[in-house]
């Protein structure tokens, strides 16, 4: 059920005479007192509250035991080197939840943080990441120096590096601890639209029952739309995407693939994404798609996401996700 915000007109105080005076309303004032706004489920859209943007392990080898993931209001998957990718969640005014498994920041993943003033939380980074972190001022939470915040838990019996936890409870604790600013003046990054967004007339629409989105030789992700529940169930090299405490397939509402230049790094190792600048990609929502532009002007600017118009995209009311595919990728939409 949607939320409602009702607001109501306010009577004034006569000043020094301690009596209640009727507020002048002007001839052609709208005299509705009660006007109704209507807002989305997915998120308090007027909360200042800051979010935490959580690098979530995404290894083929560990997608199974990916936990908290639903609960996030948007996700982006990341290109890393190795041909895998990571996945950068995003939480706010969650009370707690615990997320799994954590593993470590690629400079990159800032540019995304950065847009919203996000508190950053990784376990390990690279060293472009780790200049960075330090050197920007970003307030992060990282286990390889700050280890209260997480615990290990293995119950696939992985490697080490995939064993990471952290809580939503245990992050607010540690950022207050830090004295970390609890609140922002920077808004969300995507805009929704209250009533489910419907992309059929669009310009260049098309079906999409499908979605296969390669990020390698050795890591796909598909999305499958359920036209019953009217969103998009979510699967990682064919299987599907399972959080390991609920044992419910992860689903979204939008998708959106955005389409970026990727080169090596000077080290010849870690990957450069090109986050700022211009490119394509596709948003689809409710069983259409529809090819999209997105521009993002410096690292602290929001990414603007819109349709060929030139209008700004409104994301039905749900969850996302960002897929960064290379434009040496190709996405196929059914």
């Amino acid at each position: 059920m949607k939320k409602l915000f009702v607001v109501f007109l306010v009577s004034f105080l006569c000043v020094g005479c301690g009596k209640k005076e009727e507020p002048v309303i002007e001839e052609n004032e709208q005299k509705e007192e009660n006007p109704i706004v209507e807002t989305v489920d997915i998120i308090d859209i007027y909360s200042k509250t800051r979010p935490y943007a959580v690098v979530v392990n995404n290894s083929p080898a560990a997608v199974k035991v990916q936990t908290g993931l639903q609960q996030a209001y948007m996700v982006y998957e990341i290109p890393v080197e190795g041909g895998i990718t990571r996945l950068l969640a995003f939480y706010k005014d969650i009370n707690d939840l615990m997320i799994g498994t954590i593993r470590s920041a690629r400079h990159n993943f800032l540019d995304y943080a950065f847009e919203q003033d996000a508190i950053f939380v990784c376990y390990g980074w690279s060293h472009y990441a780790q200049d960075d972190m330090n050197s920007t001022g970003i307030n992060y939470i990282n286990g390889v120096v700050h280890a209260k915040p997480f615990w290990r838990n293995n119950p696939e019996n992985l490697a080490t590096e995939h064993t990471a936890y952290t809580s939503i409870g245990n992050i607010r604790e540690f950022a207050t601890s830090r004295s970390f600013a609890g609140t922002t003046e920077k808004g969300l990054v995507l805009n929704y639209d209250p009533n489910d967004v419907s992309l059929i007339k669009e310009e260049q629409s098309q079906v999409a029952n499908k979605i296969y989105i390669p990020s390698s030789n050795t890591l796909n992700t598909t999305y499958e739309y359920d036209e019953v529940n009217k969103v998009y169930k979510r699967f990682v090299n064919g299987s599907a995407n399972i959080d390991h405490e609920t044992k419910e397939q992860f689903t979204t509402k939008n998708i959106i693939v955005q389409k970026i230049n990727t080169k090596m790094a000077s080290d010849n190792y870690y990957w450069d994404l090109e986050t700022v600048g211009s490119g394509n990609g596709y948003f689809i929502t409710n069983g259409y798609a529809v090819p999209i532009k997105w521009s993002k002007k410096t690292r602290t600017d929001k990414t603007i996401y819109t349709y060929l118009d030139g209008s700004e995209v409104k994301l039905s009311d749900g969850n996302t996700y960002i897929q960064l595919q290379s434009n040496n990728q190709n996405v196929t939409i059914e």
